[in-house]
Parts: C-alpha cells; structure tokens; sequence
C-alpha cells in the first residue's frame, strides 16, 4: 500500500469513527471504540505498522497524517464524554429539581453574645477617656504574680488552680492584670487603660469555664483616691444595667490592691427581695477593685509617695449572664450550638 493509499485510508478511518461514535450511548462504549481504533491491535494500530516500508521521502507527511488522526479521535472522544456528563447531570437535576419550590434561605452570621458584651462594655470606659491595652495569653509567672505582690506561697500559684506551660515559670495567665504590670512598666504616665481579653484558670462547672473573657481597668496619676474609683465604677454600672440600679462597695483582699472591695449591685430580676439568681440576698457580686497596692507602683518602677492609681475587673461572661436572664450554664456560650447563639442577633 503506497503512501497516497494509507493518508486516504486513515481519512476514511476517520470519518467511520466519528459514525460510530454518536451511536456510543456509554462512557464504556466510548472507551472501547477508541481502543478498536488506537490500540495496537486496532484499525489505525495495525495500519501504522506499514510505515516501515514506506519511502523516507513520503515518512513524514504519512507520519503527520497519522497523528493529526489520533488527535482528531482523541480530541473527538474527550468532547463526547464531556456531553455525556452534562447530560446525565442535567437528567438527574431535571428529575430532582423543582424550580417552583422557593428557595433555600441562608443562614446569617453574627456576632457572639460574650463579644457583644465586651465591646459594650469597652465602649462605656473608652467614652470615659480609657484606653485599650493587650498583651500574651502566655505569660510569665514574674508578670502574672510576682510583680502583682502574690507571696510565693500564694494559692494561686498551685498547679491545681493555675495552667502552667513549664513547671513555675511559663503559664496560661489567670487575669488580664499582667497586661497592666506591662504598661506601668513603660514608664508613661499617666495611665488610663482597660485590659479585655481570655483568661485561663482550672475551673470546670456550670458556673465557671477552663477558659473565659475578663475585663480590667487601670489609673494611675497623681491624686487618684477611692472616691475617683467609685465615681467611675458607679458611672459604669449605672451604664450597663441602668440609670436605678443601687451599688454597694464591700472590704475584700486581693494582694495587688490595698484597700480592696468587691462590688455588688441590686439584683435586676428581684429588686432586692430576694430571689433564686441572688441567693435570697438582694445582692449580686460583680466585680473587684481596689487602690494599686504602694509595693505593685514600686515592682513597676512608679513612686507611690508620687503617683496613685486604683485597678478594676469583672468577668465578661458573668455580665452576660446577668444581661441574658435564664441562661442556666456558662458553658452555653462555648458551645456554639447555632440555635443558642441566634437569640443574641442584633
């Protein structure tokens, strides 16, 4: 068979191909048509074993002749599998889809509740004129405690209430309050700034969370005294849970602060008289506050003979609870149980 005869029987090899290929009704059927044709038993495969003898002047054009015909059959059955996809797809919608059904409504993000608690909260002391400061949720024992004015044997320091990376040394912190230690510790003053941020203690029941969000509060200027710190913690309460709400500042101890107080406010939901929520008191606790302790202004290079200042926190979850009536369980809002925090949309 000369070279003019195998360039027009691969044309015509061609053409029944592509006959035969718009009666495949099968991806399988495709496939096997091709291997008739390409394989090495098939019609182009065992007519390409006469290129041998074909003349070197005419090899080349018979050997493009033969290429351009794989091509034009690989090309071919790529395009009819592509078709027969699109058709059993559009098969399968046309059985399923119901295009007078309405349609699907896409669930809306939105905020958290505890983040919504905490920037109503931050915006309250920053319209008083506080800055925001952050720092590292790990922490040093020396920030955490020591330059805080814990004792070495405090409790605190136990590994049973605190999450020590390495053993004494590197820890998760347990309060925001190192974000102040830092502060101080550049040596601006004044200062006024509140510290937001996660906290980490070994607590685990319904009440308290391994894992939870504080905000603390510093000043530190020349003539701060106790009465400065009432007038903002009342400005603040009075903001968060309304104009009415009675306080009460009562004498604690925390060992950063001297003296110190914890602050309660009327229960909101009984008035004072006495409810499940606040323990049949009148009272709820929430949150800590005190004048910076003389030896913390001294740890951070300060001169208390000089400077004065009071420090603040409150637990933004505890807030969230009191502001969402009827959640039963702190844990609720760690959950991110989709049905929950829908009902804190704004």
């Amino acid at each position: 068979m000369g070279p003019g005869e195998i360039i027009a029987r691969l044309r015509e090899l061609a053409q029944e191909f592509e006959g035969s290929l718009h009666r495949s009704g099968t991806e399988q059927e495709i496939r096997d048509l091709q291997a008739s044709y390409l394989s090495k038993k098939g019609e182009i495969g065992v007519l390409q074993q006469l290129l041998g003898a074909v003349s070197p002047a005419d090899r080349k054009e018979v050997g493009q002749e033969f290429n351009r015909t794989k091509q034009l059959i690989t090309e071919s059955v790529s395009r009819a599998i592509d078709r027969l996809n699109a058709s059993i797809e559009q098969a399968y919608l046309d059985s399923y889809l119901d295009l007078s059904l309405p349609g699907r409504v896409l669930a809306r993000g939105s905020m958290h509740p505890l983040s919504m608690v905490m920037y109503d909260i931050v915006d309250v002391f920053t319209s008083m004129g506080f800055d925001v400061a952050l720092g590292p949720e790990v922490e040093l024992d020396h920030y955490n405690f020591t330059m805080l004015n814990f004792p070495d044997d405090h409790p605190a320091r136990d590994m049973q209430d605190t999450l020590f990376i390495d053993e004494g040394r590197t820890l998760l912190r347990t309060h925001t309050s190192p974000v102040q230690v830092r502060t101080m510790l550049k040596g601006k003053l004044p200062i006024q700034i509140v510290a937001p941020g996660a906290v980490f203690r070994r607590d685990d029941d319904p009440t308290h969370s391994p894992m939870f969000f504080q905000i603390e509060g510093l000043l530190v200027d020349r003539g701060v005294h106790f009465g400065h710190l009432k007038g903002v913690l009342n400005a603040f309460l009075h903001q968060v849970f309304g104009a009415d709400v009675q306080t009460r500042f009562r004498p604690s101890f925390f060992p950063f602060t001297e003296p110190s107080a914890e602050v309660d406010i009327q229960c909101i939901y009984c008035r004072g008289k006495g409810c499940r929520l606040c323990g049949q008191t009148g009272w709820i606790e929430v949150l800590g506050c005190g004048m910076v302790d003389p030896n913390v202004l001294i740890n951070a290079g300060i001169d208390p003979d000089v400077y004065s200042g009071f420090a603040f926190g409150l637990g933004v979850d505890r807030v969230a609870m009191l502001r969402y009536e009827g959640i039963s369980s702190i844990k609720l809002f760690y959950e991110n149980d989709p049905r929950f925090l829908s009902c804190f949309r704004r």
